[in-house]
């Protein structure tokens, strides 16, 4: 599935494309103002704002993290993950979350929080965001609002809370998402 794609980080040349993948996935342009917002915020974080590209070298997936906290410790957010229509379900949107993800784990990330499907997001790793204490500053159906932890540079970026005697610094962060504010919550 993931093999036919072709993932990178975003460069400034792609930024006409990405928006035309973000507006074409979802009903109103508002994503893609958000990722255009995000762009110009602290939240940004070059190198984690990824596109799958098909064999002929068009934008067909995007996915994006930014900066947040979670209880006061820098976290992930995962927004938007934006697919063209005619690639939807071919694995472009995938490819482009695990390649973010990966270059997360890369860099020493601990936490992604994600709002979104409930039977997406799992594939991933993600769980029930309120099993790991975190919650939103406003109204959410609990099953959407999930959170994956990172393993860190040589992990895989699965899921896990560290084993029995991790130590403090390897304690997921816990408490209310604080997100950037272009996200508008």
């Amino acid at each position: 599935m993931s093999g036919t794609w072709v993932t990178r980080p975003e460069t400034a040349a792609d930024e006409a494309a990405v928006r035309r993948v973000v507006e074409a996935a979802f009903p109103s342009a508002a994503e893609a103002d958000l990722v255009d917002a995000l762009r110009g915020d602290a939240a940004w974080l070059p190198g984690l704002s990824f596109v799958a590209e098909d064999s002929a070298g068009r934008v067909a997936g995007y996915a994006l993290l930014t900066r947040c906290r979670v209880g006061g410790a820098d976290a992930l957010a995962l927004a938007p993950v934006a697919v063209l229509p005619e690639y939807q379900r071919r694995g472009a949107g995938g490819a482009a979350v695990r390649a973010a993800l990966d270059a997360a784990a890369g860099r020493g990330e601990r936490l992604v929080v994600v709002l979104g499907h409930p039977a997406y997001y799992p594939r991933f790793g993600f769980v029930r965001a309120s099993s790991l204490g975190i919650s939103a500053a406003f109204e959410v159906p609990d099953e959407a609002l999930m959170a994956l932890v990172l393993d860190g540079p040589s992990g895989s970026g699965e899921s896990g809370a560290g084993g029995s005697g991790a130590g403090p610094a390897d304690r997921v962060p816990s408490g209310v998402i604080e997100y950037a504010a272009p996200f508008g919550v």
